[in-house]
């Protein structure tokens, strides 16, 4: 596969799985849905751009798994853009919504779970994707 992600070169923690950031890329990739967007970019999400609104999910998610901090780059508008960092291994599996702009993963402000999850609806998407995931790992045990 073609890796794209931010930090997939270097995506190489495993879990107690074997499994590393790519392996869940990977997983993810037939996840992802409009249903798991946020509801402000949801008429723009498309299979092609499947990243797009899920960075805070999904980076919860990938928190859950393997430790670590979620930090988010500001947009400028007020928002921020979620990432991974476990020990000196960041990636950034939904980077690729971005198309080719360059952000700036350095100095970043750590996000809050309980902050984010203070949204009812982002609470829920990022429940369904969990159940998804999950669902799928278990299928391939």
């Amino acid at each position: 596969m073609d890796y794209r992600f931010y930090g997939w070169e270097t995506a190489g923690i495993r879990d107690e799985r074997g499994l590393t950031p790519r392996d869940y890329y990977d997983l993810l990739s037939g996840i992802w849905c409009a249903d798991t967007c946020a509801p402000r970019m949801r008429q723009d999400w498309t299979p092609e751009n499947k990243t797009l609104g899920q960075c805070s999910v999904t980076a919860f998610l990938l928190q859950d798994i393997y430790g670590g901090k979620v930090y988010g780059v500001p947009l400028g508008d007020g928002s921020f853009h979620c990432f991974n960092a476990v020990g000196s291994c960041v990636f950034d599996l939904t980077s690729e919504q971005f198309e080719g702009r360059k952000l700036d993963y350095e100095n970043c402000p750590e996000q809050e779970r309980a902050v984010h999850f203070a949204k009812a609806e982002k609470k829920a998407r990022y429940e369904l994707l969990k159940e998804r995931l999950f669902s799928r790992l278990s299928a391939n045990d």
